[in-house]
């Protein structure tokens, strides 16, 4: 069988590091001919390690996708969120199914209307919802299925950012201003509302959530220190977040996210000339540091979620009670422990170490989503849009109910006063 082939639409870190590797571990699977991406040093690199031609190099999706004609199998859609909706649409309407990496868009609107396109062009549209594709989160899925913990009552699950990644990413980065990307609980948790419906596997019936920016802003500056940190900051030494001091040290790597030139040179160029050389109390952030989001699923069951970027790990751990038993899981370990009421008996089950990122999620991803494509499957995909938009909706609904100081909001009203604003 011929590998199919993509093109990739965006090649930052998540097109260039998490999906674009599988197609040279996998040539024999998949075939990257064509990319877009508007960053010259970015593209030709792209270029260079798939062996594209120079007829498949665009600067901007519109270049390739006002074609006459689809050059490819699949549109891999790795543009930052707001940028997702058009080129998702033109790609479906030409005949590419579609990878399209979370959130599915900033705009509610918009995602269902992506969802309705994709059913009426008969097109797979799968969301990089990546946790669906781990051992870990699939086991428990499977357990919970499978009546291991008997009727779940209740979950628990709390997103440890890190502190260092959330001044990287949500303060100074990409998705620290929800009006120019997402508001936090869609950019970053829509992964955990989605996951706590899919181990669930019932809808969620209504949300409620608080949450603030409290700490990165500007009262909290330290006395004198200047819009960017290597303008000479006098609380250099007590400031852990002090970029000269993060970048060019334990957080070089995260300097590979704003430079190609990953020399100390490089990157303090890099610090002088972009956002992440500001100070975090001096930017332009408006996302919430810290979120909890209540919610009530169909027959009864409730699961609370709490987001907070103050912690000293990343990772996801959680807690899932039953009528029967308990389940208990840290992601960072990679293990779950299951207790059983009546026994009392505790079995505590320990992955293998995963491949890639998200826990080996990245790859299984492109794995299932190239499988579900060439076996011409009838059914939605483990991540499909359709699944995806409710889980969406839950993250919408959450950041309304939060800036209306926790209201409650039913999903299902939610959905229908949505619906009647779409049109195709």
């Amino acid at each position: 069988m011929k590998p199919m082939t993509a093109i990739i639409i965006g090649a930052g870190d998540r097109g260039l590091r998490a999906y674009a590797p599988y197609a040279i571990e996998y040539p024999n699977e998949l075939k990257i001919i064509g990319v877009a991406e508007p960053n010259s040093e970015r593209r030709i690199k792209f270029q260079q390690a798939h062996h594209i031609s120079h007829e498949h190099c665009y600067e901007n999706w519109e270049d390739v996708l006002n074609l006459d004609k689809r050059i490819a199998d699949i549109a891999i859609i790795c543009t930052l969120d707001r940028f997702h909706f058009k080129p998702t649409m033109k790609a479906l309407e030409l005949g590419y199914h579609v990878l399209l990496e979370k959130p599915m868009s900033p705009d509610p609107v918009e995602c269902i209307a992506m969802e309705q396109a994709a059913k009426k062009y008969n097109r797979q549209l799968t969301i990089c919802h990546v946790l669906r594709y781990t051992e870990f989160w699939a086991t428990i899925k499977k357990m919970i299925s499978q009546g291991e913990i008997g009727e779940v009552v209740s979950l628990q699950l709390n997103e440890n950012v890190e502190v260092m990644h959330m001044s990287h990413s949500f303060v100074r980065g990409n998705w620290n201003n929800k009006e120019k990307s997402s508001p936090m609980i869609l950019q970053k948790s829509c992964h955990d509302m989605d996951i706590i419906s899919f181990v669930l596997g019932k809808d969620c019936k209504r949300v409620s959530s608080y949450g603030s920016l409290m700490h990165f802003k500007e009262e909290n500056a330290p006395i004198g220190a200047p819009m960017r940190c290597l303008d000479g900051c006098p609380a250099e030494l007590e400031c852990p977040f002090h970029a000269g001091k993060y970048y060019l040290g334990e957080g070089k790597g995260w300097a590979r996210k704003f430079t190609e030139d990953h020399t100390n040179e490089g990157i303090i160029k890099a610090l002088n000339e972009t956002h992440y050389g500001r100070c975090v109390y001096r930017s332009d952030n408006n996302v919430v540091d810290h979120q909890v989001v209540n919610m009530e699923f169909e027959g009864g069951a409730t699961a609370t979620f709490s987001m907070c970027g103050f912690t000293r790990e990343q990772t996801r751990m959680v807690q899932i009670m039953g009528t029967k038993g308990e389940i208990r899981g840290n992601m960072a370990e990679n293990s779950i422990s299951i207790f059983d009421f009546l026994s009392k008996h505790e079995t505590v089950i320990h992955f293998n170490k995963p491949i890639g990122g998200h826990g080996g999620g990245d790859k299984g991803i492109i794995r299932t989503f190239l499988s579900e494509i060439q076996n011409g499957s009838k059914r939605d995909s483990v991540s499909s849009a359709s699944a995806s938009v409710r889980s969406h909706l839950m993250a919408f609904a959450a950041e309304e109910s939060r800036l209306n100081h926790g209201q409650s909001i039913a999903i299902e009203e939610y959905y229908q006063r949505l619906v009647e604003n779409i049109q195709l």
